[in-house]
Protein backbone atom coordinates (compact mmCIF):
# COMPACT_ATOMS: atom_id res chain seq x y z
CA UNK A 1 0.00 0.00 0.00
CA UNK A 2 1.37 3.55 -0.89
CA UNK A 3 2.15 5.62 2.08
CA UNK A 4 1.71 9.25 -0.10
CA UNK A 5 -0.51 10.43 -2.43
CA UNK A 6 -0.28 13.51 -5.05
CA UNK A 7 -3.25 15.57 -5.83
CA UNK A 8 -4.15 18.73 -7.98
CA UNK A 9 -3.85 21.82 -5.74
CA UNK A 10 -7.15 22.82 -5.31
CA UNK A 11 -8.00 19.25 -4.55
CA UNK A 12 -5.27 18.91 -1.98
CA UNK A 13 -6.11 21.92 -0.48
CA UNK A 14 -9.93 20.78 -0.21
CA UNK A 15 -8.67 18.27 1.97
CA UNK A 16 -6.32 19.89 3.68
CA UNK A 17 -9.00 22.62 4.89
CA UNK A 18 -10.45 20.02 7.24
CA UNK A 19 -7.33 20.13 9.82
CA UNK A 20 -5.29 23.22 8.02
CA UNK A 21 -5.41 25.43 10.82
CA UNK A 22 -5.30 22.65 13.93
CA UNK A 23 -1.73 21.52 12.67
CA UNK A 24 1.65 21.68 13.87
CA UNK A 25 3.06 23.83 11.05
CA UNK A 26 6.44 25.38 11.36
CA UNK A 27 6.35 27.29 8.01
CA UNK A 28 3.23 28.75 8.96
CA UNK A 29 4.37 29.57 12.86
CA UNK A 30 7.27 31.68 10.94
CA UNK A 31 5.65 33.81 8.90
CA UNK A 32 2.98 34.68 11.49
CA UNK A 33 5.69 36.33 13.51
CA UNK A 34 6.79 38.28 10.69
CA UNK A 35 3.45 39.73 8.41
CA UNK A 36 2.69 42.19 11.19
CA UNK A 37 6.00 44.06 11.12
CA UNK A 38 5.95 44.07 7.02
CA UNK A 39 2.34 45.33 6.47
CA UNK A 40 2.33 47.98 9.51
CA UNK A 41 -1.26 49.32 10.32
CA UNK A 42 -3.75 48.36 8.31
CA UNK A 43 -6.67 50.28 9.60
CA UNK A 44 -8.44 52.30 7.23
CA UNK A 45 -7.08 50.55 4.50
CA UNK A 46 -8.40 48.16 1.44
CA UNK A 47 -6.49 45.28 1.33
CA UNK A 48 -6.79 42.19 -1.09
CA UNK A 49 -5.43 38.51 0.70
CA UNK A 50 -5.23 36.21 -2.59
CA UNK A 51 -4.95 32.98 -1.90
CA UNK A 52 -6.80 33.59 1.70
CA UNK A 53 -7.15 29.85 2.30
CA UNK A 54 -9.15 29.45 5.90
CA UNK A 55 -8.75 33.51 6.41
CA UNK A 56 -5.89 33.06 8.92
CA UNK A 57 -4.94 36.22 7.85
CA UNK A 58 -7.99 37.90 6.32
CA UNK A 59 -9.64 37.51 9.26
CA UNK A 60 -7.51 39.10 11.97
CA UNK A 61 -6.62 41.82 9.23
CA UNK A 62 -10.24 42.98 9.32
CA UNK A 63 -10.52 42.67 12.79
CA UNK A 64 -7.33 45.01 12.71
CA UNK A 65 -9.59 47.79 10.78
CA UNK A 66 -8.68 47.09 7.20
CA UNK A 67 -11.50 46.57 4.39
CA UNK A 68 -10.12 42.56 3.27
CA UNK A 69 -11.23 41.20 -0.06
CA UNK A 70 -10.25 37.41 0.51
CA UNK A 71 -9.65 35.17 -3.01
CA UNK A 72 -9.10 31.38 -3.46
CA UNK A 73 -9.53 28.77 -5.67
CA UNK A 74 -10.73 26.21 -2.81
CA UNK A 75 -14.25 25.32 -1.74
CA UNK A 76 -12.89 23.70 1.41
CA UNK A 77 -10.71 26.31 2.36
CA UNK A 78 -13.35 29.01 1.71
CA UNK A 79 -15.85 27.07 3.39
CA UNK A 80 -13.33 26.92 6.23
CA UNK A 81 -12.69 30.83 6.20
CA UNK A 82 -16.41 31.76 5.70
CA UNK A 83 -17.20 29.41 9.36
CA UNK A 84 -15.30 31.75 11.31
CA UNK A 85 -16.42 34.50 13.83
CA UNK A 86 -16.15 37.67 12.10
CA UNK A 87 -15.93 36.58 8.56
CA UNK A 88 -19.14 38.06 7.72
CA UNK A 89 -16.44 41.25 8.10
CA UNK A 90 -14.49 39.93 4.88
CA UNK A 91 -15.95 39.72 1.66
CA UNK A 92 -14.97 36.72 -0.19
CA UNK A 93 -14.30 35.64 -3.45
CA UNK A 94 -13.90 32.18 -5.35
CA UNK A 95 -11.22 32.62 -7.77
CA UNK A 96 -8.19 31.09 -9.44
CA UNK A 97 -5.27 33.45 -9.69
CA UNK A 98 -3.70 31.79 -12.30
CA UNK A 99 -6.24 33.89 -14.12
CA UNK A 100 -6.49 37.67 -14.46
CA UNK A 101 -8.32 38.61 -10.99
CA UNK A 102 -12.06 39.97 -10.52
CA UNK A 103 -10.77 43.21 -8.90
CA UNK A 104 -10.38 46.63 -10.19
CA UNK A 105 -6.90 48.16 -10.98
CA UNK A 106 -5.31 50.21 -8.40
CA UNK A 107 -8.07 49.59 -5.81
CA UNK A 108 -6.21 48.75 -2.63
CA UNK A 109 -3.63 49.66 -0.57
CA UNK A 110 -2.38 46.27 0.21
CA UNK A 111 -2.08 43.29 -1.43
CA UNK A 112 -0.70 40.16 0.52
CA UNK A 113 -0.13 36.47 -1.29
CA UNK A 114 0.73 34.06 1.52
CA UNK A 115 2.68 30.46 0.82
CA UNK A 116 0.48 30.15 -2.40
CA UNK A 117 2.93 30.86 -5.12
CA UNK A 118 5.19 27.98 -4.46
CA UNK A 119 2.30 26.35 -6.75
CA UNK A 120 2.51 27.98 -9.65
CA UNK A 121 4.85 27.22 -12.40
CA UNK A 122 3.66 30.13 -14.52
CA UNK A 123 4.13 33.86 -12.13
CA UNK A 124 3.92 36.64 -14.43
CA UNK A 125 0.20 36.21 -14.47
CA UNK A 126 -0.13 36.84 -10.54
CA UNK A 127 2.90 39.36 -10.64
CA UNK A 128 1.22 41.45 -13.32
CA UNK A 129 -2.20 41.15 -11.83
CA UNK A 130 -0.61 42.31 -8.35
CA UNK A 131 0.85 44.98 -9.75
CA UNK A 132 -2.34 46.40 -11.91
CA UNK A 133 -4.99 46.20 -8.44
CA UNK A 134 -2.08 47.79 -6.14
CA UNK A 135 -2.62 51.61 -5.52
CA UNK A 136 0.74 53.20 -6.64
CA UNK A 137 1.43 54.38 -2.85
CA UNK A 138 0.62 50.74 -1.88
CA UNK A 139 2.81 47.40 -1.95
CA UNK A 140 2.42 44.00 -2.21
CA UNK A 141 3.79 41.30 0.65
CA UNK A 142 4.57 37.96 -0.59
CA UNK A 143 5.77 34.90 1.57
CA UNK A 144 6.48 31.18 0.06
CA UNK A 145 8.11 28.45 0.94
CA UNK A 146 11.61 28.71 0.49
CA UNK A 147 13.55 27.25 -2.74
CA UNK A 148 15.91 25.36 -0.41
CA UNK A 149 13.38 22.88 0.62
CA UNK A 150 13.09 21.15 -2.56
CA UNK A 151 16.33 20.48 -2.38
CA UNK A 152 15.44 18.21 0.90
CA UNK A 153 12.53 16.92 -1.00
CA UNK A 154 10.10 18.71 0.94
CA UNK A 155 6.94 20.73 -0.93
CA UNK A 156 3.71 21.40 1.07
CA UNK A 157 1.99 18.59 2.60
CA UNK A 158 -0.12 17.13 5.67
CA UNK A 159 -1.50 13.98 6.64
CA UNK A 160 -4.63 12.78 6.04
CA UNK A 161 -5.93 11.44 9.85
CA UNK A 162 -8.96 9.88 7.49
CA UNK A 163 -6.62 7.62 5.64
CA UNK A 164 -3.23 7.90 7.24
CA UNK A 165 -1.33 9.07 3.61
CA UNK A 166 0.55 12.37 3.34
CA UNK A 167 -1.00 13.90 0.93
CA UNK A 168 0.74 16.43 -1.41
CA UNK A 169 -0.97 18.88 -3.40
CA UNK A 170 0.84 19.62 -6.47
CA UNK A 171 3.63 22.25 -5.93
CA UNK A 172 6.06 24.29 -8.33
CA UNK A 173 9.94 24.37 -7.91
CA UNK A 174 10.26 28.03 -8.43
CA UNK A 175 13.63 29.38 -7.32
CA UNK A 176 14.28 32.82 -6.01
CA UNK A 177 15.15 34.37 -9.01
CA UNK A 178 12.30 33.37 -10.74
CA UNK A 179 10.58 35.70 -8.00
CA UNK A 180 12.77 38.42 -8.16
CA UNK A 181 12.33 38.58 -12.29
CA UNK A 182 8.50 38.10 -11.93
CA UNK A 183 8.44 41.03 -10.11
CA UNK A 184 10.32 42.61 -11.97
CA UNK A 185 8.98 42.39 -14.81
CA UNK A 186 5.87 42.90 -13.64
CA UNK A 187 7.00 46.45 -12.73
CA UNK A 188 7.68 46.33 -8.89
CA UNK A 189 10.15 47.26 -6.94
CA UNK A 190 11.38 45.22 -4.10
CA UNK A 191 12.40 46.85 -0.74
CA UNK A 192 12.41 43.55 1.07
CA UNK A 193 13.54 40.41 0.71
CA UNK A 194 14.83 37.94 3.59
CA UNK A 195 14.94 34.14 4.35
CA UNK A 196 13.99 32.61 7.56
CA UNK A 197 15.43 29.25 8.70
CA UNK A 198 14.75 27.28 11.51
CA UNK A 199 16.83 28.20 14.68
CA UNK A 200 16.85 26.60 18.04
CA UNK A 201 13.78 28.94 19.67
CA UNK A 202 11.70 27.33 16.99
CA UNK A 203 12.33 24.12 16.82
CA UNK A 204 11.32 24.90 20.50
CA UNK A 205 8.14 26.14 19.75
CA UNK A 206 7.73 23.41 16.72
CA UNK A 207 7.83 19.76 17.19
CA UNK A 208 8.26 19.53 13.34
CA UNK A 209 11.00 21.91 12.92
CA UNK A 210 13.15 20.37 14.69
CA UNK A 211 14.81 18.25 11.49
CA UNK A 212 14.67 21.44 9.78
CA UNK A 213 17.34 22.93 12.05
CA UNK A 214 19.55 25.60 9.97
CA UNK A 215 17.50 25.36 6.91
CA UNK A 216 15.67 28.19 5.82
CA UNK A 217 12.20 27.41 5.22
CA UNK A 218 10.75 31.00 4.47
CA UNK A 219 10.78 33.36 2.27
CA UNK A 220 9.23 37.16 2.35
CA UNK A 221 9.27 40.00 -0.32
CA UNK A 222 7.52 43.11 0.27
CA UNK A 223 7.26 45.38 -3.16
CA UNK A 224 6.19 48.58 -4.51
CA UNK A 225 5.08 49.69 -7.57
CA UNK A 226 7.71 51.37 -9.50
CA UNK A 227 6.61 54.89 -10.44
Amino acid sequence: MPDSQDLPTREGYDRWSEIYDGEDNPLVMLEEDRIQGLLGDVRGLDLADIGCGTGRHSLPLAAAGARVTAVDFSEGMLAAARAKPGADGVRFIAHDLQTPLPLDTAAFDRVTCFLVLDHIHKLDVPFGEFRRICRPDGFVVISVMHPAMMLRGVTARFTDPKTGLEIRPASAANQICDYVMAAVRAGLAIDHLSEHPIDEAAAARSPRAEKYLGWPILLLMRLRPQK
